[in-house]
């Protein structure tokens, strides 16, 4: 597997490189101080792994991240920090970053973590996947609760009821208004939602879960 290691700090990479060496399989064949040479001899050498410092003068390590992955797809790049700061975190993975793993690893979990990469396979510090696991949740609440912003509590329930199958009249008959008032609110929501059919209304209820978002009156 050959490496490449990017950080500012040169002991950090004497280090790195001292404890790759001990393993066979591994083969540092470039270093770099910064995002610019990191870049370089990536080009040059076509590593397997780029072992990739967050933060660097000038460019960051994110920054050079995005660019070997756009330019170099078969080259992975393990993001090896200090920090655990959240938007660090998802700007790596963002970046195409394969691995996120702190500066406190043990060095054989290092070495398995740059094994784990080598496979294909993605890794994430597991101090770090809680932060992961909770941000994904609150994404899906957020986009939950945009689905249904723009509609009103009335075109809510209507929804929810053409989301079961009921015609305009049977809707019409359950909360006591013209069959030509609901189909006004059924032109409006699905205006509102930039659908074209009540079928897509329906599954769009159905995916978001209006039922959830009902008025409790």
């Amino acid at each position: 597997m050959k490496i490449v290691l990017v950080d500012d700090h040169e002991v950090v990479r004497l280090g790195l490189k001292a404890l790759l060496s001990r393993n066979p399989q591994f083969q540092v064949v470039a270093e770099a101080g910064n995002a610019t040479e990191a870049l370089n001899q990536v080009a040059r050498y076509k590593p397997d792994v780029v072992v990739m410092d967050i933060r660097l003068p000038g460019k960051s390590g994110i920054e050079a991240t995005r660019e070997i992955v756009k330019n170099y797809p078969a080259t992975k790049v393990i993001m090896l920090t200090s920090y655990a700061e959240d938007e660090l975190l998802f700007d790596a993975i963002s970046a195409g970053a394969s691995g996120y793993v702190l500066k406190q690893i043990g060095s054989g979990k290092l070495v398995d973590a740059l094994e784990t990469i080598g496979r294909g396979e993605s890794l994430l510090d597991p101090t770090l996947m809680q932060k992961v696991f909770q941000r994904v949740r609150e994404a899906s609440r957020k986009a939950e609760d945009e689905a249904f912003a723009s509609l009103s509590d009335q075109e809510l329930k209507i929804l929810a009821l053409v989301s079961k199958g009921k015609t305009n009249k049977e809707i019409a008959d359950v909360i006591f208004l013209s069959e030509k008032t609901v189909r006004n609110y059924v032109s409006s929501i699905l205006s509102k939602l930039h659908l074209s059919t009540r079928s897509e209304a329906a599954a769009y209820a159905v995916q978001h879960r209006v039922q959830d978002h009902l008025p409790t009156d």
